[in-house]
């Protein structure tokens, strides 16, 4: 039979968090590590900023922990542009043996989900990073900025943002990975490239009924459930669905898209997205809350829309993603 839930055991050591301007002007602004008061980082292009992003995401987490790249067995990395190139570029100098990734939004999850099993399976310490950048994003799926083309009220905005973690066996860190269940491929019919929630929840639901009825937990044992990139849209779509399936979610649910922005006041929609979202938001604000004691054990999904611009463009439906792991605070 098939086993649908991972036993890790993983210790996440450090973390680090880099952002725009929107995201320093939100209602997490203060927590992060690192904020950038252009989104350009010193770079011409978006691109090359966005790549930029990730090499100081990841060397502030080795300057946070004290790490060496000589230190690191594994590097897992990913971010929303063809051929993850946004990572290439950004990480390439480090000397470091590397994965890339595309998972969409979901890599964050992702990384540290395969992060995690290289721990598990003999490696001393690996790393995660993810990013992703506005501009860049909605150049490659929809329009450049400017063209000032209309926004649809169910569309996200993509966050400006490079989270890195850093993984291994030492009895300290920031949180305990215990846990893990990898997503699968859930395609429902959504073609709406302004509504990416409702093409995610779908696949979120999918790996939280397997979660649950794998290791026979029950949401209220949770201090919060976190998704990734859902936002308000998706959001609610995901706690209609898990009500209809006898497993209500109730106020321990939130998700990253809806806690980075301030949606009265900033420009949204419906929320935050994109790799960075939930990556910028584990490492800040959740991960913050394990290590200080206040949360003892939480579930976090990161998800993601498995698209391309052909595929849209093409008229094909949406796949979607949703990778989770389970974390808890680390025993004095």
């Amino acid at each position: 039979m098939r086993k649908d839930v991972f036993e890790l055991k993983v210790n996440l050591l450090a973390s680090a968090s880099v952002v725009g301007k929107k995201e320093s002007a939100g209602p997490l602004g203060p927590l992060f590590d690192l904020r950038d008061e252009d989104d350009r980082f010193g770079k011409k292009t978006w691109e090359s900023a966005e790549s930029e992003m990730q090499r100081i995401a990841f060397n502030t987490l080795l300057a946070k922990s004290e790490k060496k790249e000589n230190e690191i067995d594994a590097l897992f990395a990913g971010d929303l542009q063809n051929q993850c190139v946004g990572s290439a570029y950004g990480l390439m100098d480090f000397n470091i043996p590397y994965f890339g990734l595309y998972g969409a939004c979901s890599t964050c999850a992702e990384g540290i989900l395969l992060a995690s099993m290289a721990i598990a399976s003999g490696c001393r310490y690996a790393c995660s990073v993810t990013s992703s950048h506005n501009c860049v994003a909605e150049r490659q799926y929809r329009s450049p900025l400017e063209y000032g083309a209309q926004r649809a009220p169910t569309a996200q905005w993509t966050v400006t943002g490079a989270g890195a973690f850093l993984l291994g066996k030492e009895e300290r860190g920031a949180a305990r990975i215990s846990r893990g269940c990898a997503g699968r491929v859930i395609e429902m019919g959504v073609r709406d490239l302004a509504n990416m929630g409702a093409a995610m929840a779908p696949a979120a639901l999918d790996t939280l009924l397997r979660f649950f009825s794998a290791t026979g937990e029950r949401p209220e044992v949770y201090d919060c459930i976190v998704t990734g990139d859902l936002g308000f849209e998706g959001g609610a779509i995901l706690q209609d669905l898990a009500r209809a399936e006898g497993i209500p979610l109730g106020k321990r649910y939130t998700d990253c898209g809806q806690l980075i922005y301030d949606r009265e006041t900033q420009d949204v929609h419906a929320g935050g997205s994109g790799c960075g979202c939930s990556a910028v938001v584990l490492s800040a604000y959740l991960l913050p809350k394990l290590s200080s004691g206040k949360w003892r054990r939480i579930l976090f999904l990161s998800t993601g829309a498995m698209m391309s611009p052909d595929s849209i463009k093409q008229g094909r439906a949406i796949p979607a993603i949703a990778h989770l792991i389970e974390l808890e605070a680390i025993p004095e």
